[in-house]
């Protein structure tokens, strides 16, 4: 099942809209965190290194309905923590996709079979379902035996039942292209509508140090990874944004277009860095010093960050934003995504430093 015409339509109007209106900095996804408690412990992730009390606390349905209307993104990404352990998850669901918001809920799928039931199949609702590879690297990274079993046959449930399932992995540095390969295939054959793929960014909480990538080390993987994509494989992400993880293309991160709300507030500058919190989405925009953030700021902590949340939404904006952007993304679409020479794949190539109006895909 693609993605529903009415999801794209809805995405490509309200992009439309800013430009029209001359907005450079609009929000794309609202990152909503209901909770940081989560039933695994990923070695990759800091979010549950919070003290016992704030993993016991949980935002309000009031409070999680006051944050979409503040932002007003057309999409709304609900991670965690683990957010089928919110008492009112599907409350929150019912109303958001009342408002007619595009819903991702990203679950490890532990619990999805058992609370399936709380929800309706709905075009603005896709369980967004973390695997981060076949079953021996899964079950790594999640540190725990057993849980790619269950995701699977949770994922093959939910596409039965007539649920949208989507997937997101991480990559770190220890990442077998070929096993990722033979996950893609798996995930197409359960019908799987699109697969969201990101570098694991640098958390200072996080157990393990030591696969993170670097920037360079990022674009060498996802070319083995990704420079001979099937065109059966279908991602839940702009073409742009695939090609920049290549190196094919290069864009600057936008930290405003996936803002982010959780327990404290509207954090400061975006999901991933924690530089303090505003009360309200409007002291968020006009506050923060944006010009500090994002590689060309020179800011360390993000010179080797590639994440889906600082620029898909850059992918996005530069496909409806220049020429060169929208034939690209056109012609990708249509012919599917350029292949990479085997000297390519192999070949160590530094991070591309020229700005996205001048580098254009390979066709």
């Amino acid at each position: 099942m693609a993605v529903p015409v009415s999801q794209m339509w809805t995405v490509a109007s309200y992009v439309l809209k800013q430009k029209l209106r001359r907005r450079k900095q609009y929000p794309l996804v609202l990152m909503l965190e209901p909770l940081f408690r989560c039933n695994l412990a990923c070695a990759g992730c800091g979010k549950i290194q919070y003290p016992a009390e704030t993993l016991k606390r949980h935002l309000s349905v009031e409070d999680c309905i006051r944050a979409v209307e503040e932002c007003g993104a057309p999409i709304v990404s609900i991670p965690g923590g683990e957010p089928l352990l919110h008492p009112d998850i599907d409350k929150i669901v019912d109303e958001l996709v009342a408002r007619g918001k595009y819903i991702y809920l990203c679950t490890n799928a532990i619990l999805l079979e058992k609370h399936l039931h709380r929800f309706k199949p709905s075009k603005h609702l896709s369980f967004s379902v973390h695997l981060d590879g076949t079953r021996e690297d899964h079950d790594h990274a999640v540190c725990r035996d057993g849980v790619y079993d269950v995701a699977i046959a949770a994922i093959e449930t939910a596409v039965k039942k007539g649920f949208r399932v989507t997937t997101n992995t991480t990559v770190f540095s220890n990442a077998d292209p070929e096993r990722l390969q033979e996950m893609f295939d798996t995930l197409m054959d359960l019908g799987v509508e699109g697969m969201m793929l990101s570098p694991g960014y640098q958390y200072e909480k996080a157990p393990d140090q030591e696969h993170f990538l670097s920037r360079t080390g990022t674009i060498n993987l996802f070319r083995k990874i990704l420079g001979n994509a099937k065109r059966r494989w279908v991602f839940n992400q702009s073409p742009l944004f695939i090609e920049f993880l290549k190196g094919k293309w290069d864009l600057e991160c936008t930290p405003w277009g996936n803002p982010t709300y959780n327990l404290f507030g509207w954090q400061k500058p975006c999901y991933l860095l924690q530089d303090g919190y505003a009360e309200t989405f409007e002291e968020l925009m006009n506050t923060v010093e944006w010009d500090q953030y994002g590689r060309a700021s020179g800011n360390e902590r993000c010179q080797d960050c590639m994440v889906h949340c600082g620029y898909e939404p850059s992918a996005v904006d530069a496909t409806f934003g220049t020429l060169s952007g929208f034939a690209a993304s056109a012609w990708t679409t249509i012919f599917g995504p350029p292949q990479l020479t085997p000297e390519e794949m192999a070949e160590e190539l530094p991070a591309p430093t020229t700005s996205p109006q001048l580098v254009e895909l390979e066709t």
